[in-house]
């Protein structure tokens, strides 16, 4: 099956031209300094994509609060600092406006990954209660008004400065599992004030940061919504069982916000301009990352914040359980599986707010599911497979046939277990022979900083060790 036009025609959202149709997703590594400035490292990362033919490249979750710089390594813009170093780098990335680049700003409240030392403030939520699978902290924390209103002016304070470093827009994260979404989900957010209780309470904290947002910003700068369409709470089973209050007890609460709820949400929405739609709550999630649960690389991640809790020391223990791997990888799979929903809620929001442009994102890499993707949806995105394969949507533009299986994401999902552990890039040796050095090299070419005045000719005249 061959692309048709919709795929290479351009398109535009409020006043952003987009070359294609196609998009890097979010998607985030150890690539800046551990202050959150951006580095010619991450520079060059995203870069890469650009070259690769994207239409519009969307940031990893640059936070706004400077407290929270999770993981460590991230990019952060909740300063004049953090902006300043973005403006001098983004240009490159941009390539004169051949490819747009959308800055994402939220912030992860509880579900916090990890931190230099354990705080306090990295367990604020919409409502009190403890997560086993997300997060570091013990428990999670209800968040006091004052902290909520500060959240607001945060949010809004990021998007300016993503405005002033040069950005095309900005897409606030109201998934994830990140604050947002804390509010948003009926099973985390057990309020009975006028941010909780009901669905216009749950809904009042991302309807204020919109109307801050787009005070700030003001009418003619692009903004956007990454909503989870629909939340699954109860899957996978083993971090729903995790979480307290429990979120079995009733229909309700084991689904959280289904889709129709979510385009209710939509549809009250004021000053966004297109919504890209993903699925399930918390980050990693099987309606959120297809494939594989990366059980090994998780297991080197709960080892890595082990010091910060109580939970985490549980956690960590229970990673290193005796029993053997294959048992261990079994247990905490059950629920992963490499379908992906979440197009048939793009599809389904696309269907109640016909006029919004509709952004969907999954595991799309074959001419056939971008052709699927494209039927209803304006716009698709996608990150593992450009990892995999950054010249896939080059090779898609200059010919008529699919990129190779080997050439292909496996889903394996390691790059995802490593974005807090080491540099990103593919970490599936199959797809590099077996190699572990070759698998080293491309992993490296994802994480180089800029030549410095004389290295080129340093490199040429590097003695080389014998064979």
């Amino acid at each position: 099956m061959t692309i048709g036009p919709r795929f290479k025609e351009p398109i535009a959202i409020h006043n952003v031209s987009f070359s294609n149709r196609l998009l890097r997703s979010s998607v985030g590594g150890r690539t800046c300094n551990y202050d959150g400035t951006v580095t010619d490292v991450w520079k060059n990362f995203e870069k890469r994509f650009a070259d690769g033919g994207v239409g519009g490249i969307i940031s990893t979750t640059f936070h706004v609060n400077k407290e929270r710089l999770s993981p460590p390594q991230y990019p952060s813009i909740a300063t004049a600092r953090h902006m300043l170093h973005l403006k001098q780098r983004l240009p490159e990335i941009q390539q004169g406006g051949r490819c747009r680049y959308i800055v994402q700003i939220g912030d992860p409240g509880y579900v916090t990954y990890s931190s230099l030392f354990a705080e306090d403030e990295d367990g604020l939520s919409s409502s009190d209660g403890r997560d086993f699978g997300f997060g570091y902290n013990n428990r999670r924390r209800a968040m006091s008004t004052k902290q909520i209103e500060q959240s607001i002016a945060e949010h809004a304070a990021a998007a300016l400065r993503a405005r002033m470093a040069g950005a095309d827009g900005i897409e606030i994260t109201a998934g994830k599992g990140y604050l947002i979404h804390q509010f948003l989900n009926p099973a985390i957010n057990r309020r009975q004030d006028d941010w909780g209780g009901s669905e216009d309470g749950r809904f009042r904290l991302l309807a204020e940061i919109l109307k801050a947002v787009r005070s700030a910003v003001g009418k003619d700068f692009l903004v956007g919504v990454r909503l989870s369409g629909a939340d699954f709470n109860a899957s996978p089973l083993l971090l729903a069982a995790g979480r307290w209050p429990p979120t079995l007890v009733s229909a309700t609460l084991r689904r959280g916000n289904d889709v129709n709820q979510m385009a209710r949400y939509a549809k009250r929405m004021q000053g966004v301009d297109y919504l890209h739609v993903v699925a399930g709550y918390g980050f990693p999630n099987p309606h959120d990352v297809a494939g594989a649960f990366p059980f090994e690389e998780i297991r080197i991640f709960f080892d890595s914040v082990r010091h910060l809790s109580g939970k985490a020391r549980w956690r960590a223990a229970f990673a290193h359980f005796p029993l053997p791997v294959r048992a261990l990888h079994w247990l905490t799979n059950l629920g992963w599986d490499p379908a992906y929903r979440s197009l048939s809620l793009a599809n389904e929001i696309k269907k109640q707010l016909p006029s919004m442009t509709v952004i969907t994102n999954g595991t799309y890499e074959t001419r056939e599911s971008i052709d699927k993707g494209l039927e209803h949806c304006d716009m698709v995105s996608m990150a593992r497979a450009l990892i995999a394969n950054p010249q896939l949507i080059s090779a898609y533009l200059n010919n008529d046939m699919d990129v190779p299986e080997r050439e292909r994401c496996t889903r394996c999902n390691r790059c995802v277990g490593r974005t807090t552990t080491g540099p990103l890039g593919c970490y599936d040796v199959s797809r590099f022979g077996g190699s572990y050095s070759r698998m080293f090299g491309e992993i490296m070419k994802w994480n180089q900083a800029d030549r410095v005045a004389g290295e080129e000719d340093e490199l040429a005249s590097e003695v080389q060790p014998d064979a």
